[in-house]
């Protein structure tokens, strides 16, 4: 199977939409912000690893601690996410803290700086 073939994505999708179930209403943690979300999963061809990138709407230690309470929770997850997808194999589930919104939301504000400055100095 090809990385990126219609079946991979399809995999792809139906794994990232289970995690962000068993996230959102089956884990019991409090290390687990309640504002975090399943950003993407890849799951390697042979099926046998899935790499999970989580956002979480809060500061960085709490983003931290949440990725420290899904990295314990990890067979948990992995047997629920068997139940819920029927796959030959149930892929080893790793967890990423992805940053790329809050990135993006710094980035547009440092534009908006600029460009309200630029603005100001083409008024005077």
């Amino acid at each position: 199977m090809r990385k990126n073939s219609i079946k991979n994505t399809r995999i792809n999708g139906e794994v990232q939409k289970a995690l962000s179930e068993i996230i959102r209403s089956e884990l019991k943690d409090p290390r687990i912000h309640p504002m975090t979300s399943v950003v993407l999963a890849q799951v390697t061809p042979d099926l046998k690893y899935c790499r999970a990138y989580i956002s979480v709407l809060a500061d960085e230690e709490q983003a931290k601690e949440t990725i420290r309470g899904l990295r314990s929770a990890e067979g948990f997850i992995r047997t629920q996410l068997a139940k819920k997808v029927n796959l030959r194999i149930t892929p080893e589930v790793s967890f990423v803290l992805d940053q790329s919104i809050e990135y993006g939301v710094r980035m547009t504000k440092l534009i908006d700086d600029v460009a309200g400055k630029e603005s100001e100095h083409w008024e005077s």
